[in-house]
């Protein structure tokens, strides 16, 4: 099975409880120590703690997901609201630090907290992988007085593994191939498995695959015929076998898209107002696929309840017949699936994606939509001045409405507030 398979040195290295650890070193205090939380909104009950540290998750089992109400009356617990600027900045400089070690070719920023590294070439400078890890996580402490952990494997997918399912609780862990039949394929349920969302794994529940070993075993050509090139892929990751090349980012559940994801401020209880930010983030998708030169069939929405109703939400997806970038045909699939499927209960999340992508070049003027052409025309110049003057540069009316929140998000950074600017009021 692994015979002729490339094996290189690679680590897969994330910064443990990052966010409550930086905020924790920004107070001047020991991130394996302090008991803090950090939260989006404080002014808002049903605020969700976004990341907790290790103390906190220990003693008082507060964690990420945590609402706030849900969090102990206790004074040794700090509650510090994002500061997404300084959490980056610690970011770049790690990344920073990394390249102290090998070129920068050989860095993959996975996220703001996760990076892969090929330490392939570096045994001359540095000794074996296991002594670099050591320096660099020594390094990492003195310079930023962050804790880390660290998976190392043949490939991407069992350093990530090693990392997620055993250095996590560790600080280091090296799987290699001969340990997937111990390690990996005793993993239940298939969710806790990379790459295997809840969905899919209910798909595979539904075969009778429950573990990471049911799934090696399964036949290959009923996985190919069930669920095509990702069945195939499935197979294989369950024997720990992954091709990525590490530039690109490994495969998740589901083909390549553009999306956006919103929890609102407030309950949106009328389809009127669902559609005055659905149409705000399908403008915010089809600018990012424009700028890609790429068009998409496939529009996605996805509408998540409030837990004042009891939760739930839908997932709904329509195929179009020509591939668009066009933000109000985007619009209109997202307002024809709100139409069908939403119950009228008030939401508090939402999603829209564009997949089943293909090149811009591929999208045929019509003899029936004159204005199709002006109309690409008109987004690439709003496109320009908004990458120039900034996401509030040209707005749609509907965003100085109430129900509008792209100018209140304007100052986000990776979804949480910079620091700067101060939330906006409970409505």
């Amino acid at each position: 099975m692994y015979e002729g398979l490339e094996k290189r040195p690679i680590i897969c290295l994330d910064m443990r409880s990052f966010y409550a650890s930086c905020a924790a070193i920004d107070l001047g205090l020991d991130p394996l120590e302090a008991c803090i939380a950090v939260i989006g909104n404080q002014e808002q009950k049903g605020s969700v703690v976004l990341a907790a540290s290790p103390v906190l998750k220990k003693e008082f089992g507060v964690r990420t997901g945590t609402r706030l109400f849900e969090i102990p009356d206790d004074p040794r617990i700090l509650k510090i609201e994002p500061k997404m600027d300084f959490f980056m900045k610690v970011s770049i400089e790690i990344t920073r630090l990394l390249r102290e070690y090998v070129p920068a070719e050989a860095i993959h920023v996975y996220s703001i907290d996760e990076s892969f590294v090929d330490l392939s070439g570096t045994e001359k400078i540095w000794g074996t992988p296991k002594a670099i890890i050591s320096h660099l996580q020594d390094d990492i402490v003195r310079q930023f007085s962050l804790p880390s952990a660290i998976g190392l494997g043949p490939n991407m997918l069992l350093a990530k593994l090693a990392l997620d399912l055993d250095a996590k609780k560790t600080g280091f862990a090296e799987w290699k191939y001969s340990d997937v039949p111990e390690k990996l394929w005793p993993v239940a349920p298939l969710s806790k498995m990379w790459g295997i969302g809840s969905r899919l794994e209910k798909s595979l529940n539904s075969m009778g695959i429950f573990s990471v070993g049911d799934l090696a075993k399964s036949e290959l050509s009923r996985l190919e015929d069930t669920f095509g090139i990702l069945g195939n892929q499935l197979y294989h990751h369950a024997w720990g076998i992954d091709l990525s090349k590490l530039g690109p980012a490994l495969a998740e559940e589901g083909q390549e898209s553009f999306g956006k994801g919103q929890i609102l401020y407030r309950d949106y209880t009328t389809a009127a107002d669902i559609l005055t930010v659905l149409l705000e983030m399908a403008e915010d998708v089809a600018r990012r696929a424009r700028v890609a030169g790429k068009a998409g069939r496939t529009i996605s929405l996805s509408v998540g309840y409030s837990m004042h109703a009891f939760g739930g939400g839908f997932h709904r997806s329509q195929t179009i017949q020509e591939a668009t970038n066009d933000t109000m045909k985007i619009h209109a699939a997202c307002k024809r699936l709100l139409a069908e499927f939403y119950d009228g209960r008030p939401a508090r999340r939402l999603a829209i994606s564009l997949s089943n992508l293909e090149e811009e070049t591929s999208m045929q003027l019509s003899l029936f939509e004159q204005r199709k052409w002006q109309t690409r025309k008109l987004g690439a110049a709003m496109d320009a001045m908004r990458e120039k003057y900034g996401p509030t540069a040209v707005l749609r009316a509907v965003s100085y409405t109430e129900a509008g929140t792209a100018r209140e998000r304007a100052d986000l950074i990776g979804g949480h507030r910079s620091g700067k600017a101060k939330p906006p009021p409970e409505v």
